[in-house]
């Protein structure tokens, strides 16, 4: 169940509260005491306490909160704001207004009561006058579309979160059932990126899951017959680029930035060559130790940033078998082939270090000043073991590496906070929630100076925290 967690700085000191998202999925839960909502890797079992007919009955049931693909509102994924209001948020058409202060869940809102599609990504991209970008599927008559939602900015006080949401552009799945999952896309100036990968969701398994007694994850699987394909749509027209850019098959969670130089897209994200990761992090899985955990840990492919690059001046007369990247400082590459689609191959944005540290995800960059413009650091975790076991900086410029890191500590996400009036891409903090296995250590909130990668320091807490996906850092009201 989310749980949501907050540490407030002020006046040198760090205080924390916890508190349970107050969701439907959770006070049902919480009223049998028992998992009845079923979630993305968690089929909710038939009451053993019925009787043999009940259960075969309630088999065939849907709670009330269910949607139509059988999806929950338990949204512990992350933190999201949508014009002045913040939001917790899973893969879900429901997500939570909450109050940031106190942590308070203040009411459900769902999607589909306001733009017709089935959920929305945890990652949405923000423009500087406050219009907000996100996607969301839609399944009908028409087929199932991979939707781009823009969100306009706040006019009145008493407008709704996602009150005049549209959708810009719908691209139609390369199958109808049996659409790309995603869980992020990118953004630049101009342009939405929107990746289909060979991670596959099987709707007729999902449909029928109950019954044949198959999770959400059950229903996914990797199928690198197909390449990944990036879509390039036009943010203000809504127009889809004819251009097919395709590459080898990838899996990829989250894009690092993107942004437009000389006429080209430049997109960086964390890549993996096998998408079968959404199997291992299992409860079974994580409850080893030892030789077995390493085996599971050896299963998993090593996520790595890359760069590609996508040229946007793609006509008939463009030469083919011939690299379009003009760029001079990637060795990214884009070849128009006969059949009119543009082959890339990427750019690795690591060195041989990065390799031994396991990989790196959860990338963050200096959102606020550099999201859509040409950068030079982003951070991230390092995973040497199933979740983060280091915090790292990664200069794509030169491929160094800046490390932060004890043995038996396991940070979360970095968060990049700017320091008031900077001017320098890193010149500020990062926020990292460190848990521990050992017995004689405490967890911590730890603070890192962005530019040199040094603890500054540390704010323990007495209590368990379990390890979590996304967070955001809200500046203190003036």
């Amino acid at each position: 169940m989310a749980l949501m967690h907050k540490f407030t700085i002020q006046n040198g000191t760090v205080t924390y509260m916890s508190k349970f998202l107050e969701s439907d999925s959770y006070k049902i839960n919480q009223s049998q005491n028992r998992i009845v909502v079923s979630e993305f890797g968690t089929l909710a079992m038939p009451d053993p306490c019925k009787s043999v007919f009940q259960r075969f009955i309630s088999t065939f049931e849907l709670p009330s909160i269910i949607s139509l693909s059988g999806v929950t509102d338990n949204g512990n994924v992350n933190f999201m704001q949508y014009k002045n209001d913040f939001y917790v948020s899973t893969e879900t058409n429901l997500m939570h207004k909450i109050d940031p202060e106190i942590l308070e869940t203040k009411g459900q809102v769902d999607w589909s009561k306001y733009i017709a599609v089935n959920g929305a990504t945890a990652h949405p991209h923000y423009d500087p006058d406050g219009t907000v970008y996100n996607m969301g599927n839609s399944y009908g008559k028409h087929g199932t579309m991979y939707n781009i939602i823009r969100i306009p900015p706040q006019r009145s006080a008493k407008e709704d979160a996602i009150q005049g949401a549209e959708v810009v552009c719908a691209i139609p799945a390369d199958e109808r059932l049996k659409p790309s999952y995603y869980h992020s896309f990118g953004m630049t100036e101009n342009y939405i990126v929107f990746i289909e990968q060979p991670i596959k969701m099987n709707l007729l398994k999902i449909i029928t899951g109950k019954i044949s007694g198959s999770a959400i994850s059950d229903c996914i699987t990797w199928e690198p017959t197909y390449d990944t394909v990036f879509h390039v749509i036009n943010k203000q027209t809504g127009e889809l680029l004819p251009v097919s850019f395709r590459t080898r098959p990838f899996a990829a969670f989250h894009q690092i930035n993107a942004y437009e130089d000389q006429g080209c897209i430049i997109m960086d994200l964390c890549c993996q060559d096998e998408g079968g990761a959404i199997h291992i992090y299992q409860l079974q899985n994580l409850r080893k130790s030892g030789q077995a955990l390493d085996e599971v840990y050896n299963k998993v492919a090593r996520p790595f940033p890359r760069r590609f690059v996508l040229p946007l001046n793609i006509n008939s007369n463009t030469p083919v078998y011939k690299d379009l990247n003009h760029l001079n400082y990637t060795t990214a590459t884009a070849v128009k082939r006969a059949d009119g689609t543009v082959w890339c191959t990427y750019e690795s944005l690591h060195n041989k270090c990065l390799e031994e540290l396991g990989g790196l995800e959860f990338p963050q960059i200096n959102y606020s000043m550099y999201n859509t413009k040409k950068y030079r650091y982003f951070y991230g975790c390092g995973f040497q073991h199933l979740v983060g076991s280091s915090l790292l900086k990664v200069n794509v410029e030169t491929k160094d590496l800046m490390i932060w890191q004890e043995d038996g500590f396991y940070p979360s996400e970095p968060v990049f906070v700017p320091r008031p009036g900077a001017h320098e891409e890193d010149d500020g903090v990062i926020l990292s929630v460190v848990i521990t296995t050992r017995q004689d250590k405490r967890i911590f909130l730890l603070v890192i100076d962005a530019k040199t990668f040094t603890e500054i320091g540390r704010a323990e807490i007495s209590v368990h925290v379990p390890y979590g996906f996304h967070g955001v850092f809200i500046p203190n009201k003036p």
